[in-house]
């Protein structure tokens, strides 16, 4: 705790006083966030961090494996982040970001890690389709590591799958209110990849392209019926 304690001096002592404006002004205006990330609680993957945001810019829920139960299942703190995040925050993009080196990840492969971890097995059942996906729909006798990779991926989009079930989330993609985004952070090179919805593949992210996993038109239903 004695590095915790410092950086809370450093930040009282050094930070806040130049920025006490900007938190006032997020006292009284109230947070705007532009987007909710849902990220894994892995201490290497920090969002804020990676996207360089400040205070008030994102929206963040972070659990072991990235992971968005679907929303028939008993309600918890993804689901209600999430609800709050596209009623009352208004947000426009989801993210949801997993990561290479995923411990959760790991635990899928081998499940007898987790035998003194009874919650962590249950909560990682949300990402099981992942697991069957690389297991049936991937070539037999992959590298270790590159199964792993593959089942970091695949969790990204089953996640963004189970994300569409949520009553809110599915109400603005049918309003055009939303965009969805599937993001893998490779923790070693610090390169970032996003699902393309279009073409069903991970590719990097640049300055100038975006790629989304969902981004709906309002009015399709209409024009199709």
């Amino acid at each position: 705790m004695n590095s915790i304690i410092q950086g809370i001096a450093s930040f009282q002592g050094s930070v806040f006083p130049g920025q006490r404006q900007m938190y006032q002004q997020l006292v009284r205006d109230g947070q705007h966030p532009s987007a909710l990330i849902i990220a894994c609680a892995d201490s290497r993957v920090a969002p804020e961090h990676i996207t360089q945001a400040g205070p008030g810019d994102l929206f963040v829920c972070r659990n072991a494996g990235n992971i968005v139960p679907p929303a028939s299942d008993v309600v918890g703190g993804v689901s209600s982040a999430i609800e709050y995040a596209v009623v009352a925050l208004g947000v426009r993009d989801i993210v949801i970001c997993g990561h290479s080196d995923c411990g959760a990840m790991s635990g899928l492969m081998k499940p007898d890690l987790l035998k003194k971890m009874p919650s962590v097995a249950a909560w990682l059942r949300h990402a099981e389709a992942a697991e069957r996906i690389v297991c049936e729909a991937y070539p037999e006798g992959m590298d270790p590591q590159e199964r792993h990779r593959a089942l970091a991926l695949e969790n990204v989009v089953v996640q963004l799958a189970n994300l569409r079930t949520h009553p809110s989330v599915a109400a603005g993609l049918a309003r055009g209110a939303l965009r969805l985004h599937g993001w893998f952070f490779e923790i070693e090179s610090g390169a970032l990849l996003a699902y393309d919805g279009t073409t069903g593949r991970f590719r990097p992210i640049a300055e100038v392209d975006m790629p989304v996993a969902q981004s709906p038109l309002p009015g399709d239903r209409m024009r199709a019926a």
